[in-house]
């Protein structure tokens, strides 16, 4: 017996329309970011959040989780970082298994001269793109499915907690 809920000729494009634009605006997003300011996204975001934590820090496992990454994943990624200057490992002094990422000065800097290219790109292909309402809408969307896609929060900027609480 066949189960399987096949889409129907809407979904069906609705699907192939939503994984093509999402596909073309992250391609978009990435070359970006590497031409202009020589940052893959994945490091892009790692600074972000660590830049929107008290006091510029996190622990590398909350850091690993709402930037989508793997431990091993996020470990290099801070790793090289690190050698260029912008994060700063250190142990947790609460937990001595933990390890806390602090964005450093020079990570700010950074950051600093990524961002406005970086948000005038996400501007042209997104937000110029849409009324405030499809905005609304591409919100309320985007929020249902990543909380049915994760069990917790994976951007909870305003819910930050200090790194070593």
């Amino acid at each position: 017996m066949d189960d399987t809920r096949w889409l129907s000729a809407d979904e069906q494009r609705t699907w192939r329309s939503f994984l093509t634009a999402s596909r073309l605006l992250w391609d978009r997003v990435e070359r970006q970011l590497q031409q202009e300011a020589g940052l893959p996204h994945a490091y892009y975001e790692i600074l972000v959040r660590l830049s929107e934590a008290p006091d510029r820090t996190l622990r590398m496992s909350q850091l690993a989780t709402t930037s989508l990454s793997s431990r091993s994943r996020l470990s290099h990624a801070v790793s090289r970082m690190e050698e260029a200057g912008w994060v700063q490992r250190r142990p947790c002094p609460s937990d001595k298994r933990g390890q806390l990422a602090s964005l450093t000065e020079a990570g700010m800097e950074r950051l600093r001269a990524a961002a406005p290219g970086h948000v005038e790109e996400v501007r042209q292909l997104l937000f110029d793109r849409l009324t405030p309402a499809q905005q609304a809408s591409l919100r309320e969307i985007s929020d249902v499915l990543a909380a049915h896609l994760s069990p917790e929060p994976l951007w909870p900027a305003a819910g930050d907690v200090p790194a070593d609480a």
